[in-house]
């Protein structure tokens, strides 16, 4: 059922997209940074609880390196290069599809084992896209030392999710964050698990009836560019400061489809999704970013530079103004 809340005039979920370092994670700060009311006013955007799929693959990363500290075979990725199988793409979208679930229903949990959690979760939603288990496959000595080596970080994650749950629904706004791409020089459409043609229809119809996308625009070079900029080797989990390997961002984000899929839509103005039986128009709006505007954005408020602000605000809000003129029909 659709839950569109025009009544507070914001989105319930925006799908924030774009090739790595494109400004995703900056533009989230940048609406952190803003009185709620003009948010809401000028973007459309409620209080925002967000979402983000960035946490798992550090996870996953994690858990090869752990693993093949013990002498065991890595599960995810080879080393520095692109997934072991690309329907992991599907894995993440499914953890989101939780994520937003237990949102809503403010699902508390208080496992014995915050690793042992999240490990069955990488299994279920791995199965969901057609993986066989791993974790769970994984001997039980190795699956317990694995978890002890990671019970921190999963326990840190969980806290933080539970942390976010709000009160109330009212006027709040969910952004997903997420990239996807495919290989550098390939020819559109996509296929296989590659882009957003193959992800967006993971989502649950609870989030595509309720969806807008705002998709940053950047090239692919100017993406590798900004990645190698943020990369900070001292703080590898952070959203704001974490890099992509270049065989990754090569293989996995030499380019995207969004462009491919906004001129093949059936409505102008959306993207249309075919998914659960049902077709979806989401709306859309580009932030045209070819030209940085955003990486002022990764210092702290009282460093922004006034002139920046206003573009930025100024290139946001048209976007915004976009999406919203699709959503609210």
């Amino acid at each position: 059922m659709c839950i569109r809340d025009r009544e507070n005039n914001v989105f319930k979920v925006v799908l924030l997209q774009a090739l790595p370092a494109s400004g995703k994670s900056e533009v989230r700060n940048f609406m952190a940074n803003i009185e709620p009311e003009r948010l809401k006013k000028e973007f459309h955007i409620g209080e925002n609880l967000q979402l983000d799929d960035f946490p798992y693959v550090h996870m996953m990363r994690r858990i090869d390196n752990e693993l093949e500290a013990m002498g065991q075979a890595r599960l995810f990725y080879p080393g520095e290069e692109p997934f072991i199988d690309g329907r992991d793409w599907g894995t993440l979208c499914c953890l989101l599809n939780e994520d937003y679930h237990d949102l809503l229903n403010r699902n508390v949990q208080r496992p014995d084992s915050c690793a042992q959690l999240l490990f069955d979760r990488y299994d279920r939603a791995g199965q969901i896209v057609g993986i066989a288990p791993r974790l769970g496959k994984l001997p039980e000595e190795i699956r317990k030392k694995l978890a002890e080596k990671l019970e921190a970080e999963a326990a840190a994650m969980l806290k933080e999710k539970q942390d976010a749950y709000p009160d109330s629904f009212d006027g709040k706004t969910i952004i997903i964050e997420c990239a996807r791409g495919g290989p550098d020089g390939a020819s559109m459409p996509l296929t296989g698990s590659d882009g957003y043609q193959y992800s967006l229809p993971m989502f649950c119809p609870e989030i595509l009836e309720n969806a807008a996308i705002l998709y940053i625009w950047v090239t692919p070079e100017e993406s590798r560019r900004k990645n190698a900029d943020r990369a900070d080797p001292n703080d590898p989990g952070s959203n704001l400061h974490h890099g992509v390997p270049l065989a990754v961002m090569l293989g996995e984000y030499g380019c995207d489809d969004m462009e491919y899929l906004v001129n093949t839509s059936e409505q102008k103005g959306t993207v249309t999704v075919k998914a659960h039986g049902n077709t979806y128009h989401v709306p859309i709006g580009i932030f045209d970013n070819r030209v940085d505007k955003t990486s002022f954005l990764r210092a702290e408020p009282s460093a922004w530079d006034a002139a920046l602000v206003e573009d930025v605000t100024c290139a946001i809000r048209q976007a915004t103004d976009t999406m919203w003129a699709g959503y609210r029909k």
